[in-house]
């Protein structure tokens, strides 16, 4: 996976993410600064998921953010 694939556009896509995970603080996504790694390790964190999980969320979040915004890279 590349960590930080979300990074280029976080500021845009920092309220989707906000709004799917709920459970993640805003402190949360300040670190993160669009980090797919470190999103992937506080989604764990936070609802108890394994690590596969985690970052298939992550990824799953990201394909959707390639539908949402076709320039998203």
């Amino acid at each position: 996976m590349n960590k930080d694939i979300i990074s280029g556009k976080w500021t845009q896509l920092k309220g989707k993410a906000q709004a799917k995970w709920g459970d993640l603080t805003d402190d949360d996504f300040k670190v993160a600064e669009g980090n797919a790694e470190y999103l992937a390790g506080r989604l764990q964190e936070r609802y108890g998921w394994a690590r596969d999980r985690a970052e298939s969320e992550v990824k799953d979040f990201e394909k959707a953010m390639h539908k949402d915004y076709p320039d998203f890279h």
